[in-house]
């Protein structure tokens, strides 16, 4: 795969402007998050049976993201966010994880009291040689990049931006179950990641709590004393069909042989064209709290569309972020390249 030039610009992920990264683009076939669909998914190179590395399900991923939505947006202080909470805490106790909740009243931008609650999956909770995986499973309040004015203040679905990444997390909680790997791994769902102040609010009392909440809550109070990991992984709207994963800039400035392995280990598995071998722009994400509070080398796997007004995709932040824009085939490429990296580690 050629090279893909990208403009090095700073990206904050939840304020960006309405204008295109300066990217060149390579497209790719569409595929559909349809059980009916009739359609394979691409063979990983490195044939995980031979290494005895197990085989991401995509087909359990997909059905763990539909679950979420199926609950409706989540949304902290609403049914829907205790009931899709509650679903994690049962499904990964059944994957055999040693759960902690972290329940914690938070402020949002506006002051706004938010009930929140982060939870941790931990396996071989003993073992000090660790790893970190984690996304965030609360939904935007706000669909303020629709199209439609009227939609601006109903929230989303949250398909890719939330629940695509932690369907990915569940399954590898279901693999970790079937099979131990030789490291410990911890799985973090963060809360109140994506309530910040929306396009149309002029007034921000607190602008400093914005996003990224409940990562910086665990950060600087983490459920274990002290705790550490050899490096973290966030994943964050990796659903998408046809996902282009480009070089975060603080993955590469923090965690750049995390990051080179990450991307090798996917490109020799066969899914090149998913992660880019080239540059993206700096993005204010979860990853940023836990190498700012905790010293933990961390990388960010995040979509990039080259095409869309936002940097994202055109559905980021819509009523049309659904489960309409998830794929079993980027699901797949992601997962199993997390349980290559996984199963490899000593």
């Amino acid at each position: 795969m050629n090279m893909i030039a990208i403009t090095i610009i700073q990206i904050n992920l939840h304020h960006l402007p309405a204008t295109s990264l300066a990217i060149a683009f390579l497209s790719c076939f569409l595929f559909s998050c349809n059980p009916a669909a009739k359609k394979s998914l691409p063979e990983s190179s490195l044939q995980p049976a031979e290494k005895d590395i197990p085989n991401f399900n995509a087909d359990s991923a997909c059905q763990y993201t539909r679950q979420q939505v199926d609950f409706g947006p989540r949304v902290p202080n609403t049914p829907a966010h205790v009931a899709c909470g509650d679903y994690f805490v049962r499904t990964l106790k059944r994957f055999g994880a040693n759960v902690t909740e972290q329940k914690v009243i938070l402020q949002n931008y506006a002051g706004t009291r938010l009930n929140a609650r982060n939870i941790i999956a931990s396996y071989q909770p003993e073992n000090i040689n660790r790893i970190l995986l984690f996304a965030h499973w609360d939904t935007r309040p706000f669909a303020d990049h629709d199209p439609n004015p009227e939609n601006w203040r109903i929230p989303i679905d949250g398909a890719n931006d939330g629940a695509g990444g932690c369907g990915v997390l569940l399954e590898i909680a279901r693999q970790l179950q079937i099979k131990q790997p030789d490291i410990g791994v911890d799985l973090i769902l963060f809360d109140a990641e994506d309530w910040g102040a929306p396009l149309f609010e002029n007034n921000i009392p607190h602008p400093e709590n914005s996003y990224c909440l409940g990562s910086a809550y665990w950060a600087t109070n983490p459920h274990t004393p002290n705790y550490n990991a050899r490096y973290g992984i966030l994943l964050d709207m990796v659903g998408a069909p046809d996902a282009t994963f480009y070089k975060e800039r603080y993955s590469i400035r923090y965690a750049s042989r995390i990051l080179n392995k990450v991307w090798e280990t996917a490109q020799s598995a066969g899914f090149g064209r998913y992660f880019i071998q080239a540059e993206g722009g700096f993005i204010e994400d979860d990853h940023v709290q836990v190498i700012k509070h905790r010293n933990i080398p961390c990388i960010d796997i995040i979509h990039l569309d080259p095409d869309g007004d936002t940097g994202f995709g055109h559905y980021w932040h819509t009523l049309h972020d659904s489960m309409d824009n998830i794929s079993k085939e980027t699901l797949y490429a992601v997962g199993q390249t997390l349980l290559l990296v996984i199963y490899n580690e000593k």
